[in-house]
């Protein structure tokens, strides 16, 4: 699941306590993992202020928008002794419509039929 391993808690709470500036986290937050929804599993809202407390700075981007990453990156130096945590909002299997937001994706066998079925979906989805 997203950030539900003790370990990731724990290596976040003493990075923020030794100030480890030279440190970036990027977090895929699609929101879902192989059992449903991970706000339904286990809530982790409010997220960027559950790092915030660990003592890390927080972005929060449209994990699809380059630009965004960009700048989230780009302001990295003005961080000094915090860790640095880039929560990044994204659509699991964005881009083909076959998987776009459902949780099968996560684990499906692609098959050779399921291959062009999602390749179709790219190339329409391309044209437009």
């Amino acid at each position: 699941g997203e950030l539900q391993e003790g370990s990731v808690w724990e290596a976040a709470m003493n990075a923020g306590h030794h100030g480890l500036d030279n440190l970036v986290a990027v977090v895929d937050r699609n929101g879902l993992q192989i059992s449903g929804s991970t706000e339904e599993c286990v809530s982790l809202e409010p997220l960027g202020d559950r790092w915030n407390s660990f003592g890390w700075a927080v972005a929060e981007v449209d994990g699809h928008d380059l630009g965004a990453l960009r700048e989230a990156f780009a302001a990295l130096p003005d961080n000094a002794g915090r860790p640095t945590v880039v929560l990044a909002q994204t659509v699991k299997g964005r881009g083909v419509p076959l998987f776009e937001g459902k949780k099968k994706s996560h684990s499906v066998q692609l098959t050779p039929r399921l291959f062009q079925r999602a390749l179709t979906g790219l190339n329409t989805r391309r044209a437009r």
